[in-house]
């Protein structure tokens, strides 16, 4: 980071799933006008020291062991103005779906997650209040199956719907460094909410039409009783 200096932080999201070594390099290039700054190396809030150093640039090495050491690692740099980058050291994360599953009574709702790298393990949750509850805890056997068509791919899907289904529902990969999550909102409908603004059309020309009607026969009454007088008026 750094190759072009800007007053904008610049920053990095670098994702590891597993323990391994990093190393973390600041770089101005020649043309840069920030010349000879002091430097500093941040993990979080905590100064640290760069092992590595050359006329332009500054590195770390960082050994990621566990997921203590995972974290935000940043190098301020400082002349005639500051600028910084920084480096965000985090297990990967999963790719899920933003917009709410949207399906009916009876159909069947499927979920997939997708990560970048091989997780250890997958596990599939329902949110009870503020608790996450494995589905396997809540759902039958035969309401729900669990398929893993890849290794960093998971797929859910829930059987036979009714609306006690909706809700949240959370898929979880581990990795050796720690755990990432996706979220998933299911809303089930009735099957005749689609139906529903078609009803309320209907409904609506049907009180329009009686309307017409009553309207029609009251004209008639009324015409009918001028001629009552007319009649009236004339044996008089």
């Amino acid at each position: 980071l750094l190759t072009g200096v800007s007053g904008t932080p610049q920053e990095k999201n670098i994702s590891l799933a597993s323990p391994t070594k990093v190393e973390l390099t600041c770089k101005l290039d020649e043309n840069s006008n920030l010349k000879n700054p002091q430097v500093t190396w941040k993990r979080g809030s905590e100064t640290i020291s760069h092992t590595i150093k050359t006329q332009n640039s500054w590195t770390i090495q960082v050994t990621i062991s566990d997921s203590s050491h995972l974290g935000s690692y940043t190098c301020i740099l400082k002349g005639e103005k500051e600028v910084s980058a920084t480096f965000h050291l985090q297990v990967p994360k999963i790719e899920g779906k933003e917009k709410p599953v949207i399906t009916y009574e009876g159909d069947i709702a499927v979920m997939v997650c997708k990560t970048e790298y091989k997780p250890k393990s997958w596990t599939w949750y329902m949110a009870n209040g503020t608790e996450l509850v494995p589905i396997d805890k809540i759902l039958p056997k035969d309401k729900c199956k669990f398929k893993t068509p890849s290794a960093n791919v998971a797929r859910l899907e829930i059987l036979k719907l009714t609306k006690a289904d909706g809700g949240v529902y959370w898929c979880e990969a581990i990795f050796e460094l720690g755990k990432s999550k996706a979220r998933f909102e299911l809303k089930v409908l009735s099957i005749v909410a689609p139906l529903k603004p078609f009803i309320a059309i209907v409904a609506e020309v049907a009180i329009l039409v009686t309307t017409v009607v009553l309207c029609e026969v009251y004209s008639k009454r009324k015409a009918k009783g001028r001629e009552k007088e007319f009649d009236q008026i004339e044996r008089l």
